[in-house]
């Protein structure tokens, strides 16, 4: 959603002026777009305003502005702390960054814009054309969330839960596939909590499949308490809805869910997984997973390791806890620091050999490849097949937007490696 952000925050910009620049000490302005899910966030922030610093000493200080979801939680105290800094913009305020930069151009006052005014930010971007022009393209659709797990610091941040206009989502759709996205993943912080006059993520999924050249759908990131028999049904019917569902767990225990006000058991979960399974037999699965949560004991752990096996996830994004200022869980006691970390370098350890059996049964099998980009060195091609797995291939061709054939050879954690296959017609998946 942050490089969503990001792109939109740069189209705004292009209206008074301003261009893209690599070279750090070039730059007239300085746009910190932030995240506040993981900890040491605001460290980054002023690890890079210091990097600014030292590239402007002895010359004109150059405008710096703070964006996102750490300026929402923290603006104040980062105005107070680096002088540096000369405003702080929520990520719900964002479309006012013009006006903000234009008002410091003229007068030094420092600013502090942390505003929940979603529906305004929307309207003002809705006028500006999305200019993105990758072959994977993101677009947001929903934002905010009602839940209020106890670790979770989003609805503090980016406020409660908005959904866009199907009309706005499919104008802006049309926008990016005829810039050349072939790709689109619908973006929100409850993606599958998109609710608009009654028209559901379902519902939209099948409208802007009817784009005839857009090739791909995905979307992130779902809860389980929003995952509904209509979401459901449509991985059975539609054909551009790609068969990897990231669907957020936390952990393998009912006790520390219970303790997360997660709102839903394993059990449930694990129903929804059965039932998509059902409809579409190819489907995979990623997901989170916080280790260490407050009060997780031995046997609330192993829970979640037995997990790993029941789902067999082909990706993982595993953290210990960390707390969140403001959060509920930021009161609770900590477990042992140094039993989190063991506990969660068992845990990957499991689910890296879980993926990586996975993977390794792709060798020497089939898989259509979207290809997004060409290596720097210039020798291939990056793409993504239908998993949202990393594929390279060595091609003199240009394959940059074209889904090909492709067959695995071999791989690592990270990527797959192969070549163009000569059959274009065949289905092959791994099991």
């Amino acid at each position: 959603m942050n490089e969503y952000d990001s792109n939109r925050i740069f189209d705004l910009t292009k209206k008074i002026d301003y261009l893209k620049t690599e070279n750090l000490k070039e730059a007239d302005c300085y746009v910190l777009n932030t995240c506040h899910i993981r900890e040491k966030a605001t460290e980054k922030v002023y690890h890079d305003v210091g990097r600014i610093k030292k590239a402007f000493r002895g010359k004109r200080k150059p405008i710096v502005v703070v964006v996102g979801c750490v300026a929402q939680a923290e603006g104040d105290i980062l105005l107070k702390k680096d002088k540096y800094i000369d405003a702080v913009v929520g990520p719900q305020s964002y479309h006012r960054l013009n006006e903000i930069i234009s008002k410091i151009d003229k007068d030094s006052k420092k600013i502090n814009l942390t505003d929940f005014k979603v529906i305004e930010k929307f309207d003002n971007l809705n006028i500006i054309k999305n200019s993105s022009s990758n072959v994977s393209s993101f677009l947001t659709i929903q934002e905010g969330c009602n839940k209020f797990c106890k670790f979770c610091v989003v609805p503090y941040t980016r406020g409660e839960e908005y959904s866009r206009s199907m009309n706005e989502l499919v104008k802006e759709s049309f926008d990016l596939v005829n810039n050349g996205a072939n790709e689109i993943t619908l973006l929100g912080q409850n993606v599958n909590a998109y609710n608009y006059n009654g028209k559901k993520l379902s519902d939209l999924i099948n409208e802007i499949s009817k784009i005839e050249d857009l090739k791909r759908i995905r979307y992130t990131t779902s809860h389980p308490i929003d995952f509904s028999e209509d979401l459901i049904d449509v991985h059975g019917r539609n054909t551009k809805l790609m068969p990897l569902i990231h669907l957020p767990v936390q952990s393998g225990s009912n006790k520390i869910l219970k303790g997360m006000n997660r709102k839903h058991t394993i059990e449930d979960y694990l129903e929804i997984v059965k039932k998509l399974k059902k409809v579409n037999p190819y489907i995979k699965f990623s997901s989170d997973f916080i280790i260490g949560y407050p009060g997780e004991t031995e046997k609330d752990f192993n829970d979640t390791l037995q997990l790993i096996d029941k789902v067999e996830y082909i990706n993982f994004y595993s953290f210990i806890y960390s707390p969140r200022p403001g959060t509920p869980a930021a009161k609770l006691k900590k477990i042992d620091e140094t039993l989190a970390k063991e506990r969660l370098s068992i845990f990957q350890k499991k689910a890296e050999e879980v993926k990586m059996r996975y993977r390794k049964n792709l060798f020497n099998k089939e898989c259509p490849v979207l290809f997004e980009s060409e290596l720097k060195d210039r020798s291939g091609f990056f793409g993504k097949d239908e998993f949202s797995n990393s594929v390279i291939v060595k091609s003199s061709e240009n394959l940059k937007g074209k889904i090909k054939k492709v067959n695995i050879i071999n791989g690592n954690h990270n990527t797959l490696f192969g070549s163009i296959s000569k059959n274009e017609n065949k289905r092959d998946f791994a099991a």
